[in-house]
Formats: structure tokens, sequence, C-alpha cells
């Protein structure tokens, strides 16, 4: 019912995550329907022209008590049958790093630094003193064991279609909201806290592009909670790429750490 008014959907689980909205709104459009008519009815029904003397006693059909029963049962079905199962799996079955693309994002007023561990698969060391909002944001420590080879950017998130991807979310700052609205994902940033969110893509952006036939599409990163008197301009990007030209991509970045023309910083 709703699909037409949602972003492309994109990831495994939007289909679930439609459906299950589709389903709230229509219990709330039946609900609607069934007190609208019976609001109607009571202003007919208890009219003061009918009425003229009050009824203390009130109603004595139990019509009313079986329809908040049954209003309460079907919430029930959609949070026991369907929100918490699916809630469920998102947090208790998230895949193994070794199956997965990992990645950091650290919010921050007002961008998304995007980090990578690297080909070593392991993400180096931070240092507070080392943040330069210029050029180290995180306050990656390159001389560490493992931060030498890492790939950070700036409100640009790729990765491979149809592998599972675990961001872990953070926040430097204040509290943020990470949208990715055709994955069906929103989670909060925490200071001081590391959330971590999982999704399977499954459509690259070139084939997202085709099927909406905008050649322009793209997928969008939003700040869903509101940080500050420049939030609107917390915007970034994911590019979903095939596994081939997601290591391409890894490649290029790589190259920009050990070049001796090195512009990793600039973007």
């Amino acid at each position: 019912m709703m699909d037409a008014m949602f972003p492309a959907a994109a990831s495994e689980h939007a289909g679930r995550i439609d459906n299950m909205i589709d389903a709230v709104h229509y219990l709330m459009l039946a609900l609607f329907i069934v007190w609208g008519v019976f609001f109607v009815y009571v202003l007919m029904r208890f009219r003061a022209s009918r009425n003229p003397k009050a009824d203390y006693v009130g109603v004595k059909s139990k019509m009313s008590t079986y329809g908040e029963v049954a209003v309460a049962i079907a919430e029930g079905i959609l949070l026991l049958g369907f929100s918490i199962p699916m809630w469920a799996e998102r947090v208790d079955e998230v895949p193994p790093d070794s199956e997965s693309t990992v990645v950091r994002v650290v919010a921050q007023q007002f961008a998304w630094n995007v980090w990578y561990p690297g080909a070593d698969g392991e993400f180096g060391a931070q240092d507070l003193s080392l943040i330069d909002e210029a050029t180290n944001p995180i306050g990656l420590d390159r001389d560490s064991e493992a931060g030498a080879d890492d790939i950070w950017t700036v409100n640009q998130l790729h990765l491979p279609v149809d592998k599972a991807a675990i961001i872990h979310l953070s926040s430097k700052d204040v509290i943020h909201s990470f949208n990715l609205p055709n994955m069906r994902i929103k989670q909060d940033t925490i200071p001081g806290i590391s959330i971590p969110v999982w999704f399977v893509p499954t459509k690259t952006t070139a084939q997202i592009r085709e099927e909406t036939g905008n050649p322009d599409y793209v997928y969008e990163i939003a700040c869903a909670q509101l940080c500050g008197n420049s939030h609107y301009s917390m915007r970034g990007f994911l590019t979903v790429h095939t596994e081939e030209e997601f290591q391409a991509w890894l490649d290029e970045e790589a190259s920009y750490l050990t070049g001796s023309d090195d512009d990793f910083f600039d973007f």
C-alpha cells in the first residue's frame, strides 16, 4: 500500500520492514473507520433532543469491551508476532566479521567520518591528542600497529553488493541519528557508545539508477536527529559497488597512503 511513498528498497530486510509498516497502517485505517463510525453513531443516538433526561446507568452492552479487547489482541499480534522477532533478528543475528564488510562511522557536527580497517582487517588505535578537525577528525594514530593502512573518508560510504555490512556507530559530540532510507536503517549515534547496525545491500548504485530511470539517483545518508544549527548540511552518500568495483575503490584509496604524492586528505 505504502511502497510507492517510500524510497526505493535496496536491502535484504527492507521488504519485511515495509510489510510491517503496511500492516500497522492497515490496522490504523481500520481503527479510524470503525471508531469514526462509532463516534457518529453516538452523536446521533445520544443527542439531547432524543435523550432530554440524563441516564446515570450508562451503556449496558458489552460491545465496546469486545472492541477494545479485539484491538489489544491485534496490537499484541503485531508486537509479539512481527516487531519483536524482527528486532531480535537485527540485534541478535549479526553475521560474523569474517563474512562481512566492517566499517566504523564516527558522527560529528556536521559530518560522517567513515573509517575502514585497511588490508589487514584491523582498525588502528585512536589518540585524542592527534585529533585535527581538518586532517584527522577521528584521532587515528597512523604509527600504531594496525593504523598505517586504515582508510578514512568524509560523508562517503562505499560497500559491496550482496555482502553483509556491519557499521559500528559512535559520536564525537552530540546525539545524531544515522539514517539510510533505502536500506531501511536508522540508529542513533551516542557519545561514548559504539552501536553496531548491519544490513545486506541488494542493488548496486548502477542498478538502482537503471531501475528508477534516474542517472543521478544516489543512496543518501541523513541525520535524523536535530543536532545543531547546521543539521541540514549533515548529508552523506552511500555507493554500492560490485565486489570487483569495491576492491578497486579500496586499492585506489590505499594507493594514496603509499604514493609519493600523498593526497589522502584532499577531497
